[in-house]
């Protein structure tokens, strides 16, 4: 199974730069501390939880994560 930030980085190609989930996507490939190699739920929102950076990032990763499933179960 790819990594959740492996995923996530589909996005950041996108050219609107006011897509929220290319600003998230953006933003965890600047984030340093990021866990990049995980596919855990809890660990993933634990982080953002305590990170945010920007107010719907949470609801953004959310809408991410139930198409990053969907990508994994295909």
């Amino acid at each position: 199974m790819r990594s959740f930030y492996h995923f996530a980085m589909s996005y950041r190609g996108i050219r609107d730069r006011h897509n929220n989930k290319k600003r998230l996507a953006d933003w965890m490939f600047q984030e340093h501390d990021f866990p990049k190699q995980t596919t855990s739920y809890a660990e993933l929102t634990d982080y953002l939880e305590f990170n945010s950076p920007f107010p719907e990032a949470l609801s953004i990763f959310d809408e991410l994560w139930t198409e990053y499933l969907n990508y994994e179960n295909d």
